[in-house]
């Protein structure tokens, strides 16, 4: 990055991933790739509800997954 005011992303600081689910609305077949990340959960909320007001899902990357003890 050649822009010393912009910080270098860190993906570990992005819990939470924002997706569009066009599976929803039969739009897609294919899995849908997360279309945002977010450090907050609220402003993922935020993004999602106002990018696809009736589709989206937000993700906790972190959270335990299923078979996880």
């Amino acid at each position: 990055m050649t822009d010393r005011r912009l910080a270098v992303p860190n993906p570990d600081q992005y819990r939470y991933a924002v997706f569009c689910c066009s599976f929803k609305v039969d739009l897609s077949g294919m899995p849908d790739h997360a279309l945002a990340l977010f450090a907050d959960e609220a402003m993922a909320k935020r993004y999602g509800a106002w990018m696809w007001p009736t589709t989206f899902e937000v993700v906790d990357l972190l959270a335990p997954k299923e078979g996880d003890s």
